[in-house]
């Protein structure tokens, strides 16, 4: 199962917004949202809401991507979130999510018995590659009691 597939399966606000994972590595998660008129807001885009969960989903996607192996002994939890709307969202939207840490010094500090934090930085894209929003979600390993 790919990180993408462990977050669709368990998380349903996933599969309500029929959210796609088209790429879940530990360098890169991509998440395309397809244009429903059910998720439009008044302008007949794509909600703001759903547009936050499409980024928080690609988040999740390379955290689980990067730290799925520590799953034994940490939680991946998300601690803060920080969306900017910059342009009009149109049609379908593609979320692109980057680790902001080397996964090696995440992992170091869970070993050395910290609770690492590490951001994940998203951008959100219409079709033709205008960037419509830019978040960052800050995550941390809550290791297991």
């Amino acid at each position: 199962m790919t990180a993408g597939e462990m977050v669709a399966a368990s998380v349903p606000m996933v599969r309500t917004l029929n959210l796609e994972f088209l790429e879940s590595t530990a360098e890169r998660a991509v998440v395309r949202m397809p244009d429903q008129a059910d998720y439009h807001n008044h302008l007949g885009g794509p909600h703001a809401g759903a547009m936050f969960t499409l980024a928080e989903s690609a988040s999740g996607a390379i955290v689980m991507a990067a730290f799925g192996d520590q799953l034994t002994r940490a939680v991946p939890l998300a601690v803060n979130a920080r969306i900017d709307y910059k342009k009009l969202a149109m049609g379908e939207v593609t979320a692109t999510a980057t680790l902001g840490r080397p996964v090696a010094d995440v992992v170091a500090e869970l070993d050395a018995g910290e609770r690492p934090e590490f951001p994940v930085d998203i951008r959100i894209q219409r079709a033709d590659g205008g960037v419509t929003g830019e978040m960052t979600v800050l995550w941390t390993l809550r290791p297991n009691a």
